[in-house]
């Protein structure tokens, strides 16, 4: 992960910030036909590592109050309702994105 000093991104006022992040995690929670193994597949991260960071940035919270915050309903209701199996092939392609993350 790239914490370089110049980094624009740290430019951003924090106001500007949070509400990227609010916007990012809004547009998670209406598209739930992204499943978290593909986003996992795709980019090394889902909304549970969303939630993750979340406590990693000092919110204080436990794993699942977070993982609620994210998923804008308990993420074992979250789960029950739109998480589906992760195939053989969106497992083998997790495992090689995850690979890539720092």
């Amino acid at each position: 992960m790239d914490t370089n000093s110049s980094d624009r991104l740290d430019a951003l006022p924090d106001a500007v910030a949070a509400a990227a992040f609010r916007h990012l995690v809004r547009h998670l929670r209406h598209r739930h036909d992204a499943q978290n193994i593909d986003l996992m597949g795709l980019a090394g991260f889902c909304r549970n590592c969303l939630a993750d960071w979340v406590i990693e940035a000092g919110a204080d919270m436990d794993k699942t109050t977070a993982r609620e915050a994210i998923h804008g309903l308990p993420a074992a209701e979250w789960k029950a309702r739109y998480q589906t199996e992760a195939t053989p092939e969106q497992l083998a392609r997790m495992e090689e994105s995850m690979k890539k993350n720092a």
